[in-house]
């Protein structure tokens, strides 16, 4: 065993299962780069049999990222794993995850194979994986409802194939935490050269366990855990990241294990993604949300003003959160503004996408006295119009809604170039506002969700709107912010559109 638990973040792969939460390329590119910085041992930058785009989205990663090893999931077969094998050529650390599902409902429903051909197709695909990297780790799907003895059978199988690395995938999210313990502690025990390999744990969310499992299984002899920032994946998700690493960091008497992460990317981490994917953070949610380290009792509030540590078993500033205090002003200059974004470590690459954010910051510092942190978190967050396939473009809006009176939305919107005007009316002041939209539009999309969350306090905070459409199976998320909360509304629901409509943008394939 080693003392250093090792981090795999598929963020770019199981994450992006979520509903609307797929990327482009360029935009899997930011958040490797960011999941680099944040110290993550291993990426699973994506499926490279599941698309061309796909498979291209894992070679650029491959190219830029360097500190981090570079995996792509692949099934056991032939053309899954030569199809991952050439996306990770490019990596300077790089590694084929194969999996084949091992309990007897999946064997017998899905597959359709005997065991003896499970093992033999399992073997067969570390082999082949071997040809192109030395770094294989086999998966065994659904491991948390296979029998204990088949499982020593095929891990011992693979790893006498060269498989360094054995995964016990909780697929459904069925476990509980003392079971997983224990069912690590029988797996290692009963395999032989278990010693030789590192045991991962990658759990569902599915009954509101995963971080517990994760953790679980840490006790039980896992040295790897597979994780999302956010927790983001589907159905109810992954374990998240944030919340194993701080747990394992907070509760050393437990575990005595150390990871190479990088606490304070945490934050910035979580915010790209939220923005990327559309998906916001829950403010209750540990760690990352807006309430994490709020104290609303007068009873939490005199203890940590006399001790932190009366209430906090961590600091904001460990995790990346500032002091929420006012950063910038509409006088500050350009220098002023690149030093905190450098601070916050959210500063862009290129000069053009920080000129950019600077536009966007001095239009919200016209309309918003204070300038807070997560301001600039959400400013950077917007994506970077040369990034950006943008057929509509809000130009203006006006709405009038009056008691007793049907609200009316009258837009101005360019569509390729072309200005034009858009009128509805509708139930309310959003509603006549998407529906002016869609007179020019006319998707067709059907509204699957829209969300606003405040990005900071006061009556003049940004309002934060998720918007998400469904056309032809194909689920795009949308995002504005703005301190006009219906003007957040059309600019996310614009950007919705703008993602429905760039064929570049591809609906997840569900494997």
């Amino acid at each position: 065993m080693t003392d250093k638990l090792y981090i795999f973040d598929t963020t770019l792969r199981d994450g992006e299962q979520s509903p609307g939460a797929a990327m482009s390329r360029d935009e899997k590119i930011r958040i490797a780069k960011q999941l680099e910085k944040l110290g993550v041992d291993i990426i699973e930058a994506g499926f490279a049999a599941a698309s061309p785009g796909d498979a291209e989205s894992i070679r650029a990663i491959a190219e830029v990222v360097k500190d981090s090893t570079v995996c792509s999931l692949a099934r056991a077969n032939e053309r899954d794993i030569r199809a991952a094998g050439e996306a990770i050529r490019p990596a300077a650390r790089g590694r084929i995850h194969t999996f084949i599902a091992t309990s007897p409902i999946h064997m017998e429903k899905k597959l359709r194979m005997q065991p003896d051909q499970v093992v033999e197709a399992a073997v067969a695909a570390v082999k082949l994986a071997l040809e192109y990297t030395d770094d294989v780790e086999f998966s065994a799907e659904d491991a948390l409802r296979s029998e204990p003895e088949f499982l020593c059978r095929i891990f011992d199988a693979v790893i006498q194939a060269g498989a360094r690395t054995l995964n016990v995938p909780d697929t459904v999210g069925y476990a509980v935490p003392h079971l997983t313990t224990a069912f690590f502690k029988r797996l290692i025990e009963g395999t032989p050269n278990s010693d030789k390999v590192i045991w991962s744990a990658h759990c569902h969310n599915d009954l509101g366990m995963a971080v517990a499992n994760s953790l679980a299984a840490v006790l039980g002899g896992a040295r790897q855990v597979e994780c999302t920032i956010n927790g983001l994946g589907e159905r109810a998700g992954n374990a998240a990241l944030e919340e194993i690493v701080m747990a394992v960091r907070t509760r050393r008497d437990i575990f005595d294990l150390e990871t190479g992460i990088d606490t304070l990317q945490i934050v910035p981490s979580s915010k790209l993604v939220s923005s990327i994917t559309g998906y916001p953070v829950q403010p209750n949610k540990a760690i990352v949300g807006a309430n994490a380290f709020a104290h609303e009792s007068g009873i939490h509030q005199d203890g940590v003003l006399k001790h932190r540590e009366t209430y906090e078993i961590m600091s904001a500033e460990s995790v990346g959160w500032a002091q929420n205090k006012l950063t910038l002003g509409k006088l500050s200059g350009r220098n002023a503004f690149r030093s905190r974004l450098q601070e916050l470590g959210i500063l862009p690459d290129s000069e053009e996408a920080l000129n950019n954010a600077f536009a966007r910051f001095k239009a919200l510092a016209d309309k918003k006295r204070e300038i807070f942190d997560e301001d600039i978190f959400a400013l950077i967050g917007v994506v970077d119009p040369a990034e950006a396939l943008e057929r509509y473009k809000l130009v203006s809006l006006k709405v009038v809604s009056e008691t007793g009176e049907a609200p009316a939305a009258s837009l101005v919107l360019n569509d390729d170039g072309a200005e034009k005007l858009v009128q509805s009316h509708g139930s309310g002041p959003v509603d006549a506002t998407f529906k002016a939209i869609e007179t020019l539009a006319a998707s067709g999309a059907d509204l699957q969700l829209y969300s606003v969350n405040a990005i900071t306090s006061g009556t003049d905070s940004q309002g934060e709107v998720t918007v998400r459409l469904a056309r032809n199976g194909k689920v795009v998320n949308g995002q504005g912010a703005d301190t006009d909360i219906i003007v957040a509304s059309a600019k996310a629901y614009l950007s919705a559109l703008n993602r429905l409509v760039d064929e570049r943008e591809r609906a997840h394939p569900q494997v």
